[in-house]
């Protein structure tokens, strides 16, 4: 880093002065100079070398050179110093006569100081690199990166490594960013100076710096048998300073950086660590810094995996009444070749709804990458099963804690969802956009995804969120009416949107070819059947579906400007609602699915698992089955439909708000996104 320093000289003095390689001595030589002075003349060690601005003539070395008010004596040093004191500079001064009215005389030590991190981002810490003190987005961009150290070495008894101070195993290091002090020059400075490091009271709060200390000793045994207890901690909330060790000769002196927070509305995730030679002045007077290097580290953000990522393994809850649903999907995940995890009732505590309490993402950098769950704060019978089951090694845990009157269905996690990449007006979301509902844009009253989640998505940057209208729902969950599903073609993706004008025109197709009398529910306990000709005689519910169909199509149209969508890309599937009526004061109506929501399905590869939605029979096969496999067989996927009704639908869920997909992450590294 370039960097400009005044130094004061004092005539009739010998001054000791430490000099930083890669810097400029600046001396005003009129504010140094004795009365009366006209003439100066400047002579150095054959290593030392200066120049006057503005620039005196050629011969000025030869004979006094004219001394004016603005004359500056510019210092360099091009490698450095062996020995302390090895270098020297005279600066003599003349009157009008050129007879010698006093000159000052400078020892001279050179070093080499280097605070150096991985800020090409290619996980090697390289020797000052001039953009390591910046951050800059892009292909072409700069700036080291830091990972949150939120998952735990431990397995037993279980903290988050952000809330242990002390570093308990050599694989936590991968967890951190490697920061290099360089060093070169004699063995030891001039009396008095001192290197240390420092951070902000704010970024204190965000990070913590480990010291290895063994590299002191030079002692190869002691180098190899080094345990835990040589990363000492060195930079905290406590310590904000610390005094670094001038190890002399050629040295490296290793620091590992450990991310605390990820970026949220009071924190742009950028952090700075800063490295100061400081100079004395006497005995009882703090010492000033003659030189300051700085290091920029970007705390990587969160990121959310879509359905068109391939999966990994997939997550879903076992109760006394789901043997239906826990069949259908251990068949599916087997013929998809994936893992199945079950969490069983001990631990969900009669909580069957797995995507409602978190979501998968990841966190990633050049040199380390694991997946982090998102913890929601709803806060109901799956609360531990995020920290206790899934946080371990090499697998995070965040969340967010809300106030109890603050949080609503909407903070449940199947109101979040993320679009695959995609392309909006020429600007490129490689890693999608987070989606979100919210209440409507003019609802006085309303619930909401609560503020401190919001604010989260919105600080992580790189999957821009879209606010979507779902709180006319029952539940409030977008997953209620859209999902995405790959396809070979276009974007890559379909989008796929519940639709009742889209159930009318398959009802009313039936009805037409004679099919009038055939019923919905048919071989279902308990569940009163009804018939096609009955649903479209049924003027109420029209209206109803009229209600919802103007809902989705708000959001259709926000998806469409959002995410760059034509209505090729968008499949409409078909689905009826129904209004129910809630609230004490004044009743308001929200929607439900009339029979198994076919968008609330789980996406593995090209096999989809739909929720089985008993709709009515033509030639003995459900017509709603046949219009979904119609809908979607041809981009290559297969449609296994899963009986939900009783475990799921009937308690106001289906199978996607039943289970939960970690997946593979992107190829795209975030840090290459144009911003």
């Amino acid at each position: 880093m370039s960097h400009s320093r005044t130094l004061r000289v004092d005539y009739g003095k010998t001054a000791s002065v430490v000099y930083v390689v890669g810097t400029e001595l600046n001396v005003n030589l009129s504010r140094s100079a004795p009365p009366n002075s006209e003439f100066f003349s400047v002579k150095g060690s054959p290593n030392v070398h200066y120049s006057i601005s503005p620039p005196c003539p050629e011969t000025c070395h030869l004979s006094p050179t004219p001394l004016t008010g603005n004359s500056v004596l510019l210092i360099s040093m091009s490698s450095a110093s062996q020995y302390e004191n090895d270098s020297k500079l005279s600066l003599w001064y003349y009157d009008e006569n050129k007879e010698k009215l006093g000159h000052a005389l400078l020892h001279l030590t050179a070093v080499e100081i280097s605070l150096d991190v991985d800020a090409d981002r290619d996980g090697v810490v390289e020797k000052n690199n001039p953009n390591k003190g910046s951050w800059k987005w892009g292909p072409d961009g700069h700036g080291a990166i830091l990972l949150v150290n939120c998952d735990t070495e431990r397995t037993y008894w279980k903290k988050p490594d952000t809330e242990q101070n002390f570093i308990s195993k050599s694989s936590d290091l991968k967890d951190m960013s490697h920061m290099v002090l360089r060093t070169r020059g004699p063995a030891k400075l001039p009396e008095g100076y001192k290197l240390t490091m420092h951070i902000s009271q704010g970024d204190a709060e965000r990070i913590r710096v480990y010291r290895f200390e063994k590299e002191e000793k030079k002692n190869l045994i002691k180098y190899l048998l080094s345990t835990m207890e040589d990363y000492a901690l060195f930079l905290n909330a406590e310590v904000l300073s610390n005094d670094v060790p001038y190890l002399g000769g050629a040295a490296e002196m290793s620091f590992y950086v450990e991310g605390l927070r990820f970026p949220d509305n009071d924190f742009n995730g950028l952090i700075s660590i800063n490295l100061s030679l400081l100079e004395p002045i006497t005995a009882g007077i703090p010492e000033t810094p003659i030189f300051t290097d700085k290091v920029v580290f970007r705390v990587a953000p969160w990121i959310m995996t879509p359905n068109t990522l391939q999966p990994i393994e997939v997550f879903v809850c076992s109760t006394s009444d789901n043997y239906k649903f826990l069949k259908g999907m251990r068949n599916l995940v087997a013929q998809s070749g994936y893992k199945l995890k079950i969490c069983h009732e001990y631990m969900n505590r009669g909580d069957r709804w797995m995507q409602d309490e978190l979501e998968f993402g990841y966190i990633d950098s050049p040199h380390q990458r694991f997946p982090v769950v998102l913890d929601s704060p709803r806060d109901r019978g799956l609360d531990d099963f995020p920290y206790n089951v899934l946080l371990g090694p090499d697998f995070g845990y965040v969340t967010r804690v809300a106030e109890r009157k603050d949080v609503s269905s909407l903070d449940s996690f199947g109101n979040l969802e993320v679009s695959p990449p995609v392309t909006v007006n020429g600007r490129n979301y490689p890693l999608g956009r987070i989606l979100i509902g919210v209440a409507f844009p003019t609802a006085t009253k309303g619930r909401n995804m609560t503020k401190v989640v919001q604010d989260f998505l919105w600080a992580q940057k790189v999957q821009e969120p879209v606010a979507l209208f779902s709180d006319w729902l029952l539940v409030g969950h977008i997953d209620e009416f859209m999902t995405f599903v790959p396809a070979p073609d276009r974007k890559g993706f379909r989008l796929l949107l519940a639709s009742p004008d889209a159930a009318y025109k398959l009802f009313k197709g039936l009805q037409k070819d004679g099919h009038g009398q055939a019923k919905m529910f048919d071989g279902l306990k308990n569940e009163e059947q009804i018939t096609v000709d009955e649903i479209l005689s049924d003027d109420n519910l029209q209206a109803q579906n009229n209600y919802v169909q103007s809902c989705i199509d708000w959001n259709r149209d926000v998806l469409k400007k959002e995410l760059g969508l034509d209505d090729e890309d968008i499949i409409d599937v078909p689905v009826l609602f129904n209004l129910v009526a809630e609230g004490e004061d004044v009743e308001e109506y929200r929607a439900l699915a009339y029979y198994p929501d076919m968008v609330n399905m789980i996406v593995l590869g090209k096999n989809l698992g739909i929720p089985k939605p008993f709709g009515p029979k033509v030639n003995g096969r459900c017509a709603l089955e046949a219009e979904m496999c119609s809908l979607l067989e041809g981009l290559g996927l297969s449609c296994t439909f899963i009986d939900d009704f009783a475990s799921y639908h009937k308690q106001l869920g289906e199978v996607h708000c039943g289970s939960n997909v970690r997946r593979e992450v992107f190829d795209f590294k975030w840090w290459n996104l144009e911003m």
